[in-house]
């Protein structure tokens, strides 16, 4: 699909911008990490083709924003304010083999467990041990933690913000 807009007019010539809208969907996740209880936070979900499975905070992203920015709004919608959150690091990027959907997972550690402020998108919440991942799960998040490679990566820097984190104390 493709749109032009006029960019520039003279007598008897138009000069055109030709854009092609490839119709890219990028999301962007949240899992949240606990340092005191070493636990992950899960969102039930009520809408949508993800309804009645478990999942990240997350969702699409807005126009024109950056994944970290859609990051950010969704965490507000889905569960309220994200003072509390110490560090945020990025774990994984799925791209589709068509490149048309992407989606950005970031750890989010927090000192405590909370209470989330839940929005109409969701029922329910659970703060779990690694592996102890709630059912069903959205079967895009169950292959990223089922996933070796990602299990060793989430281990590996949960290992390091717990280091972290106890030469900050």
């Amino acid at each position: 699909m493709q749109s032009t807009d006029i960019i520039h007019e003279e007598p008897g010539l138009l000069y055109y911008k030709i854009s092609t809208c490839m119709n890219k969907i990028i999301c962007s996740g949240a899992l949240f990490y606990s340092l005191k209880t070493k636990r992950f936070l899960f969102l039930h979900r009520t809408k949508g083709k993800t309804k009645n499975l478990w999942g990240l905070v997350g969702g699409t992203n807005e126009g024109i924003e950056t994944p970290w920015e859609g990051l950010q709004r969704e965490i507000t919608e889905e569960i309220g304010n994200l003072s509390g959150i110490k560090k945020t690091i990025p774990l994984e990027t799925f791209i589709s083999s068509d490149n048309h959907f992407s989606f950005h997972t970031y750890l989010c550690v927090v000192d405590n467990e909370f209470i989330p402020e839940l929005n109409n998108e969701h029922d329910g919440y659970a703060w779990v041990t690694f592996g102890k991942w709630p059912k069903p799960l959205h079967h895009g998040l169950s292959n990223t933690l089922r996933s070796k490679t990602n299990q060793k990566k989430l281990d590996t820097v949960i290992r390091l913000v717990d280091i972290i984190s106890q030469t900050d104390s």
